[in-house]
């Protein structure tokens, strides 16, 4: 990019990597006090295995920088963990998981947040499933059907907190985990980037993240 002079439109590169590489994710979170799961980055086999071994099973395992929950796989025992790791790092040139305790049975919960380096606006969509390996594999509808007004609060002014904490200008999406026994609730992951939950969100709120995202990147503003 530097050689042939090429500017980066929108979110920084900077910000693209503390939201795809699954350690800085991680570190960014802990840095603004956002609650996460208890989870532990690896590079290798052997340092996958003691992260399994200080975490306990099961586990969820995901891949820095790959689309679509590539790579990601439920963990129940040692003799997958070697299985799925050998698999995953053959996937990524980027050779980094993360492994997390796996919050089996959560509600998973996604806000699209669109933001112009100065404000934003967000929708909330609710996976009709129960937390899985990615996203794209559940049932999803908006507006959400069983948070009440303080759990949507709360999780929107965190949503908008992550989209800040990695410079975001344009759209992204913040994905929840909720134990809606305890309402306690955990951020997984964000994506700086358009996928196909911004088009139910658009065709939902009449509000077009895509078109919207791409005026943003060139410099609009959202008021």
């Amino acid at each position: 990019l530097k050689k042939y002079n090429v500017k980066v439109l929108g979110t920084s590169i900077e910000g693209i990597e503390k939201a795809l590489s699954r350690e800085k994710f991680r570190e960014t979170m802990k840095k603004v006090n956002i609650p996460i799961p208890e989870s532990l980055s690896a590079r290798n086999r052997e340092e996958a295995e003691e992260a399994a071994k200080v975490l306990g099973f099961p586990l969820m395992m995901r891949v820095s920088f790959n689309l679509g929950g590539r790579g990601s796989a439920i963990l129940k025992n040692m003799d997958e963990l070697r299985k799925e790791v050998d698999r995953a790092f053959s996937q990524s040139k980027i050779r980094e998981i993360l492994l997390e305790k796996y919050l089996e049975g959560w509600t998973e919960i996604e806000y699209e947040v669109v933001r112009d380096a100065y404000v934003a606006v967000t929708a909330c969509i609710e996976n009709l499933d129960p937390m899985g390996v990615h996203t794209g594999e559940s049932t999803v509808v908006t507006p959400a059907q069983t948070l009440d007004n303080k759990e949507y609060q709360e999780m929107r002014s965190i949503a908008i907190k992550v989209a800040e904490s990695i410079g975001l200008v344009g759209e992204c999406n913040v994905q929840f985990a909720l134990d809606t026994k305890s309402r306690k609730y955990f951020v997984i992951e964000t994506n700086p980037r358009m996928s196909r939950s911004r088009a139910l969100a658009s065709k939902a709120t009449g509000y077009p993240l895509a078109y919207v995202s791409a005026k943003l990147a060139l410099g609009y503003r959202l008021y």
